[in-house]
C-alpha cells in the first residue's frame, strides 16, 4: 500500500481545516453558499482577471494577514537581549512555526496552487536562486527576467 506524500496530506488537511471554519463561521460565498477552499480554488485558476472585489483577492489578505501574525509571535519568542539569562522555548518556537505553515498552505491553496505545483514551482526558483549565486546576485546585478521564466 502506497501512501500520499506528505506535502500533499498537509494540503488536503489544510483545505479541510479550512473548509470546516468555514462551515463553522458560517461564512458564505457571492453565491451565498458556503464558501470552500475548492471554490477559492476553481476562481483562482479560472483564468478570469482577478480584481480587488475577489474571494481569491480578499481570503489571500485575510490569510496573509495571519501569516504576519504568526511571525509576529515567532519574533517574539526570540531573545534578542544579549545580556539576558533567557532560554529558547524551541517547543513553542516549532508551534509558531507549524502555525505559520498553515497560513502558508492556505494561502497557495487559495491562490490555486497544488502541492504538486508548489514542488515544481520551488524547484523552478530553486535553480534560479542556485544561478543568481553563480552569477554573483547584488542590487547591481538584479533583474526579475529570470523569475518570469518560472512556470507557477
Amino acid at each position: 500500500m502506497t501512501s500520499p506524500d506528505k506535502l500533499s496530506q498537509l494540503f488536503a488537511l489544510q483545505s479541510e481545516l479550512n473548509d470546516r471554519i468555514f462551515a463553522k463561521k458560517d461564512i458564505r460565498d457571492r453565491d451565498g453558499k458556503v464558501l470552500t477552499m475548492a471554490t477559492l480554488r476553481a476562481e483562482a485558476r479560472s483564468g478570469a482577471p482577478l480584481g480587488p472585489n475577489t474571494l481569491v483577492n480578499d481570503w489571500l489578505g485575510k490569510y496573509l494577514t495571519a501569516l504576519d501574525d504568526e511571525s509576529r509571535e515567532l519574533r517574539e519568542e526570540l531573545l534578542w537581549k544579549w545580556w539576558s539569562k533567557d532560554h529558547l522555548d524551541l517547543q513553542n518556537i516549532r508551534v509558531e512555526i507549524i502555525d505559520q505553515l498553515h497560513f502558508w498552505i492556505s494561502l497557495a491553496l487559495t491562490s490555486g496552487l497544488s502541492a504538486d505545483e508548489v514542488f515544481e514551482t520551488y524547484m523552478q526558483k530553486n535553480a534560479v536562486n542556485h544561478a543568481r549565486q553563480e552569477n554573483d546576485y547584488s542590487k547591481a546585478t538584479k533583474n526579475e527576467d529570470d523569475n518570469k521564466s518560472i512556470k507557477a
